[in-house]
């Protein structure tokens, strides 16, 4: 077994976190698997996984091999792509990560799309809400929202979106509607506070951002359960405009406080620089962003 397959033997297994669904991934047996890997770290001399009976968990030498075999074996991917030039057929695995509402709303029909004209690729999507280190999780496109910080990654911008306040036009009739900033603690609200985030609510006032502490008497881990609730009449909710922009356009709900909004989110497409050279990348960026562009433009303003 050459190093190389080696490398991808062990990787999948870090990956997936285990012999057997390491195995299927790479459509082999479990005990060659094994097998592998005990023959990896005899040739290295050193522990790259403790095993238990009911997990396995990387050694600190094995998460700095396991970094090093997803660099190398990208940049022999790389590498192939390259010398098969720029008009090679997509194919191979591609991984794309996104937020996992937007995902769920907009990546996954592209994801589909992309899908259908090229079947010799295959894509696993990470929808998480939390900022995915490319590299080190072995990601090849990102769509993000918000400022990104300067790194370098490559960032293709798709459109923005914003950051809304809104209820059902029959719970603004019932209570009426909040003038400005100060009204809002005599409103019912329902923050999404989600793991990582605090519970206030953002605005900018005077040209100024402003934070505020709302106290909410529901307070959910999801947009999606922050939207529902605010669908069903309780009170004002603070979300991104994508989430809520088929009730907007349906009328039932209704943009309060335009004038403390902060300024539009940017949204962009993002892949680590170099990996256009790959035919799967850079065909799926295209479709990607014009996609998205499409889609973002038609969002309720």
């Amino acid at each position: 077994m050459n190093r190389f397959h080696e490398m991808a033997v062990f990787l999948a297994v870090a990956e997936t976190q285990g012999f057997a669904a390491a195995a299927r991934r790479l459509e082999m047996s479990a005990p060659t698997v094994t097998r592998s890997v005990a023959a990896l770290e005899r040739r290295l001399g050193a522990l790259l996984l403790v095993r238990t009976t009911r997990s396995l968990r990387l050694t600190e030498a094995g998460e700095r091999y396991a970094a090093d075999c997803r660099r190398i074996l990208e940049d022999v991917e790389q590498a192939d792509d390259a010398a098969a030039g720029v008009m090679a057929a997509p194919r191979g695995a591609l991984s794309i990560t996104a937020p996992a509402f937007f995902g769920e709303l907009h990546v996954m029909p592209v994801v589909l799309g992309y899908l259908r004209a090229h079947r010799d690729v295959s894509v696993r999507t990470l929808l998480v809400d939390r900022v995915v280190n490319l590299l080190d999780e072995g990601v090849d496109v990102a769509v993000r929202i918000g400022a990104l910080p300067d790194s370098t990654l490559t960032a293709v911008p798709v459109g923005q979106v914003r950051r809304v306040v809104c209820a059902t036009p029959g719970f603004l009739r019932q209570h009426g509607e909040p003038k400005d900033l100060d009204a809002l603690p005599g409103f019912c609200t329902i923050t999404a506070a989600m793991e990582g985030r605090g519970a206030q609510w953002r605005f900018q006032q005077d040209g100024q951002p402003r934070r505020l502490n709302v106290q909410s008497q529901l307070t959910v881990t999801s947009f999606q359960a922050a939207v529902l609730a605010a669908c069903e009449g309780w009170g004002l909710t603070q979300v991104v405009s994508y989430q809520v922009a088929r009730h907007l356009a349906s009328g039932a709900l209704q943009v309060v406080l335009r004038d403390f909004e902060l300024p539009p989110l940017p949204v962009h497409v993002v892949y680590p620089e170099g990996r256009r050279s790959s035919a799967k990348v850079r065909s799926f960026v295209e479709f990607c962003v014009e996609a998205l562009r499409r889609d973002l433009a038609t969002l309720p303003g």
